[in-house]
């Protein structure tokens, strides 16, 4: 298809601020006007931005890792989940003062373009990168377990080891994981209003799947299995809490659709909000449930672990298990497609700005999608998905994550100062306290996390380096400020 140029008033021209090439600044009315003129199209109201957040977070840490937290904290996995959700609160109320005074598609990544500069701003969006699509695999990886699991359980039969898991786990190849990011990128490339469509239904879903899992699981309760609650002390809470907080990711999905929000300011720091409130009521609840029904001890190991829990805690047959791994299967999914979407709008906005090729920005005129960014992103997931185990995925989220967080209350604070009369949809309360603490829950829950890691952290961002020396900072839209700004658009032939 042909390519062509179209004006899209992006304000950047003379939106330059720093001295030098690493700390130049948009400026908070340049973001603005790219997300008001920009070629997205704006159809969600306030239910449909909250459900993608709720899409992109529920379910990713209660069915998946939830297996590999409780070994490390033993029952005191609740708290485990309430210190994450703390530490997810304290960013999600700077992500929502941000997202309505800042309503584009690049979330984090634009709020630290504004505020400490280019490098920085490259470096957040390398990491959401590396949140966003190792996330989407996570999630894929636990979808082919609960997939094995409804197999099992229906027809007596699950795929072999060789198809259904990575070289790392004793596979070849986890052929289910590859399956469902392709299907949701067919999913995605039809449009934002169908996905956000296909979501609510799956989040529906999954909603009610939990709350019959904790009322089944309530009846098999043991107080006793919280006894002591505290096995293996509070180090192993904290651990705990660094590996649980990737279910909390994904909560900042919302901020990514700014521009495809009907009324960004107002209804995108009341979704963030409301879609973490809701999904911190839940895991606690599960969480509750699960080590209640099941001591403790007996979780190591385990796969599709809600399922496990039903299985050798509950009476009744295969009947609760088999209704809450299909619940599994349709909350995972929700999970692949929104956080999928998320990312491709992040690359959408790093494009834009020139630190990314211009074909993540190229968007189809008939659906209103990154069509080619779309492919492009589901490739690069599709094989993490296929080769690389569930526990190292959700590591890696993890730490991307936690440094692009401490980077949004940062961002709030230099805000504050820089351009108190910036209109804001909501302001974080007791600020700058509010941002300091998660900029400090932020380092300690990156502290419980391994050695392993973070080496592996270090070769993302040494590699992000260098990409941004070898393109970034030689294609930046800013170095080119003497000539508007162009977005790229496809055309049908």
């Amino acid at each position: 298809m042909p390519d062509h140029q179209g004006p899209c008033g992006s304000g950047r021209s003379g939106t330059v601020h720093g001295e030098n090439k690493l700390t130049r600044r948009r400026s908070v009315a340049g973001l603005v006007a790219d997300a008001s003129g920009g070629p997205l199209r704006r159809t969600m109201g306030l239910s449909q931005l909250t459900l993608l957040s709720v899409g992109a977070t529920l379910g990713t840490g209660i069915f998946v890792v939830l297996g590999e937290a409780v070994p490390e904290a033993g029952p005191a996995v609740v708290v485990s989940f309430v210190l994450a959700g703390i530490t997810a609160l304290f960013s999600a109320l700077s992500y929502a003062e941000l997202a309505g005074m800042i309503p584009g598609a690049g979330s984090s990544y634009s709020y630290a373009y504004a505020t400490l500069g280019e490098l920085v701003a490259w470096v957040c969006g390398w990491c959401l990168i590396l949140e966003y699509g190792v996330s989407v695999a996570a999630v894929a990886v636990g979808w082919g377990q609960y997939v094995n699991e409804l197999l099992q359980l229906t027809i007596g039969w699950t795929l072999p080891d060789s198809l259904a898991a990575p070289p790392g786990d004793g596979g070849v190849l986890n052929v289910p994981a590859a399956v469902i990011v392709i299907l949701a990128m067919v999913v995605l490339l039809r449009g934002a209003r169908e996905s956000a469509v296909a979501n609510a239904v799956m989040v529906t879903v999954k909603v009610v799947v939990l709350v019959m899992f904790c009322a089944v699981a309530f009846t098999a309760f043991h107080a006793g299995n919280f006894r002591p609650l505290f096995p293996l002390g509070t180090a192993g809470m904290t651990v705990g809490a660094a590996s649980l907080f990737f279910s909390y990711i994904g909560f900042d999905a919302a901020s990514t659709a700014g521009e495809e929000a009907k009324n960004p300011q107002r209804d995108l720091p009341r979704a963030i909000i409301l879609s973490l409130a809701l999904v911190t009521a839940l895991y606690c609840a599960v969480a509750l449930a699960a080590v209640g029904a099941m001591p403790w001890q007996r979780f190591a190991g385990t796969e599709a672990t809600l399922s496990q829990v039903l299985v050798r805690s509950v009476g009744g047959g295969n009947l609760w298990p088999v209704l809450l791994s299909i619940g599994a299967v349709i909350a995972t999914t929700s999970v692949v497609l929104t956080v999928q979407y998320g990312q491709i709008r992040i690359l959408f906005a790093m494009s834009r700005d020139g630190l990314m090729p211009p074909l993540f920005s190229r968007v189809h005129p008939r659906t209103g999608v990154p069509r080619a960014g779309t492919v492009i992103v589901t490739a690069f997931v599709t094989v993490l998905a296929a080769l690389i185990p569930l526990g190292a995925l959700a590591d890696a989220t993890s730490i991307g994550t936690l440094f692009a967080f401490a980077l949004v209350n940062l961002a709030v604070l230099i805000l504050r100062r820089r351009s108190p009369e910036a209109p804001r949809g909501f302001r974080v309360p007791f600020a700058p306290v509010t941002p300091l603490l998660g900029v400090a829950a932020c380092v300690y829950v990156m502290y419980g996390l391994g050695a392993d890691t973070w080496i592996a952290f270090g070769a993302w961002m040494a590699a992000g380096l260098a990409v941004y020396g070898l393109y970034g900072i030689r294609h930046s839209a800013l170095g080119r400020t003497a000539t508007p700004e162009k977005t790229v658009q496809e055309t049908t032939p």
